[in-house]
C-alpha cells in the first residue's frame, strides 16, 4: 500500500485537520491488535451496537471513555497469584487491553452492559434539528398591487 503525503493539504487548509488525520490513521496498517474480538451491527436506521467479548473481566475492571468522537474501551485485569492452584493449560486470555473506535459526528454512547461475557455498548446518531434537511414547500406567492380608483366627478 502506498502512503500519501497530506503535508501540502495541511498548509492550504484551515478548519480539515481532522479529516485529514482520519484519511492518515485509515492508511496505517492496524498493528495486529485482535484482542479482545467484537462484533460492530446496525439496530436501526440511526443506532449501532459493539458487541466486544470480555470473559473473565468484572464491571468494575472495564472502563468505557467517548471523548471528541472517539470510544476507548480499557480493562485493567490484576493478576492474583495462588500457590494453591497450578495452571496446566491457559486458554482463557485475562490480559489487560484497550480498544479504540472512531464515531461518526453525532454519534453518542447511549448505554452499556455486560452480559454473559459479552459487553454490549449501544450507540446513536442524532443529528440537532438544526442540521436537518428541512422540506421548502413551493407555493404562489402572488401580491396584487393596488390601483388606485379615479374618481368621478359627479
Amino acid at each position: 500500500m502506498r502512503n500519501i503525503d497530506y503535508t501540502p493539504f495541511y498548509r492550504s487548509t484551515v478548519g480539515f485537520d481532522r479529516l485529514f488525520s482520519l484519511l492518515d490513521n485509515m492508511t496505517q496498517p492496524d498493528q495486529g491488535q485482535s484482542y479482545p474480538p467484537y462484533n460492530i451491527e446496525r439496530t436501526g436506521e440511526d443506532s449501532y451496537r459493539i458487541s466486544m467479548a470480555v470473559a473473565g473481566f468484572s464491571e468494575e475492571e472495564i472502563n468505557i471513555e467517548a471523548k471528541q468522537n472517539a470510544l476507548t474501551i480499557s480493562a485493567e485485569k490484576e493478576t492474583v497469584e495462588d500457590d494453591a492452584r497450578e495452571v496446566l493449560f491457559q486458554g482463557i486470555a485475562a490480559r489487560s487491553f484497550e480498544r479504540k473506535f472512531q464515531l461518526a459526528d453525532h454519534v453518542e454512547v447511549r448505554e452499556a452492559s455486560l452480559e454473559n461475557g459479552l459487553l454490549h455498548i449501544d450507540l446513536v446518531r442524532e443529528i440537532p434539528e438544526a442540521m436537518k434537511p428541512k422540506k421548502i414547500a413551493i407555493g404562489k406567492n402572488i401580491r396584487q398591487i393596488e390601483s388606485k380608483k379615479t374618481k368621478k366627478a359627479a
